[in-house]
């Protein structure tokens, strides 16, 4: 019988996350291949691949592409892939493990295609982010050299994600988790899966994998 939680969260309950420059999870193997073989089908058109973005990827919203109801319909792996993802297993590891609050949070997956000229801005996530993780998915040979900037506050990245395929680092939004993408040269497509779980005060609910949370109801 296929498990109701992704196999990412075994290898969270086993281990001891890495404290510099903040609290973080390095991951290898995160998605199921299913779903990785979905992710890298998926070609939403040219508008959807971006160089530079001044620093920031709100600058390009228009074109940006997430795993909402229309794309789980339309493609079974990803629907489960989402519903592991939600699973009350995984939210309860990412909760006892890494202390995220997501009892009122929603599900939120955006497939980016970064190409040559991409680069972030030092950034914190705080705000209505609860979790953030970030999943490699290139399958070009510089692939290593892509991973995220874990930074400090002043913008100097002092340990970088690996880029390796289906890889992926994970942290607590807080005033610390300063991160971004140092620019350097991008051959192809650097494609990324970026999984948040943001708080009811996220308004572009279109976005959402499966719509805003609904509270259980107390018996």
């Amino acid at each position: 019988m296929r498990s109701d939680a992704p196999a990412l969260t075994e290898k969270l309950a086993t281990m001891q996350p890495a404290q510099v420059p903040f609290t973080h999870w390095m991951l290898e193997s995160v998605l199921e291949p299913d779903a990785c073989d979905a992710l890298l089908e998926w070609e939403p058109g040219d508008e959807a691949r971006a160089g530079d973005v001044g620093g920031r990827r709100e600058t390009r919203n228009k074109f940006r592409v997430f795993v909402d109801p229309a794309t789980r319909a339309q493609d079974a792996r990803l629907d489960r892939m989402a519903h592991l993802l939600d699973s009350e297993a995984a939210r309860k590891v990412f909760k006892d493990v890494c202390g995220a609050e997501l009892e009122d949070s929603a599900l939120r997956l955006e497939l980016c295609l970064d190409t040559d000229g991409f680069w972030l801005e030092p950034h914190t996530d705080i705000g209505a982010k609860r979790l953030t993780l970030l999943i490699s998915l290139s399958t070009n040979d510089k692939e290593h050299a892509w991973g995220t900037d874990l930074m400090s506050p002043d913008g100097k990245s002092v340990t970088r994600a690996s880029g390796a395929f289906n890889s992926g680092v994970l942290f607590i939004p807080s005033d610390k988790t300063w991160h971004g993408f140092v620019k350097r040269p991008i051959e192809g497509t650097r494609r990324t899966l970026i999984v948040n779980f943001v708080d009811p005060a996220w308004r572009a609910v279109h976005e959402l994998a499966f719509g805003p949370r609904v509270p259980v109801a107390s018996a």
